[in-house]
């Protein structure tokens, strides 16, 4: 029986990096059942109140660092709301058309047509496009670390 909890622990855990190119997978969720299975039905070793404080911190960062960098990017890039919420659309609706590239290039896209209907110049929507594109890749860059030492701190744990 433990070798198949243990199975659905590492499945979980490579489940919440398969989030990265498919983004309806909830990362935080995905770890956070791999963290239970072994809490519930593992008789090894308890995990500290210090690891499941960890976790929730990391997951709040986990959670919040997707968003911001999007939205940090494509404000900088000179990108309008409406250009952010597209980006975000955008991420998910590429995830199922064309995987993995279509949450690069759907995201881009939409940006750039958001923020021409808007009235702004093709340069200004093609550089909030490209902030669009930055942001994703700075919140997948920090969602992969963080997933890799909140894994990590949980095999040190045990």
């Amino acid at each position: 029986m433990d070798i198949i909890i243990w199975v659905m622990i590492i499945a979980c855990f490579i489940a919440s990096f398969a989030s990265v190119i498919f983004p309806i997978i909830p990362a935080p969720l995905v770890l956070w059942i791999g963290f239970l299975a072994y809490f519930f039905f593992l008789e090894g070793d308890p995990l500290s109140a210090f690891f499941w404080i960890g976790m929730i911190i990391l997951t709040v960062i986990l959670i919040v660092s997707d968003i911001i960098a999007n939205s940090y990017f494509v404000k900088r890039y000179g990108g309008s709301k409406w250009g952010e919420r597209m980006a975000a659309v955008g991420v998910i609706v590429g995830s199922f058309i064309i995987p993995p590239l279509g949450i690069l290039i759907i995201p881009f896209i939409l940006v750039i047509a958001t923020e021409l209907v808007q009235k702004r110049s093709s340069n200004e929507a093609f550089k909030a496009a490209i902030g669009s594109l930055f942001g994703f890749l700075s919140g997948t860059l920090a969602k992969i670390i963080i997933q890799i030492i909140m894994i990590v701190w949980f095999f040190l744990e045990i």
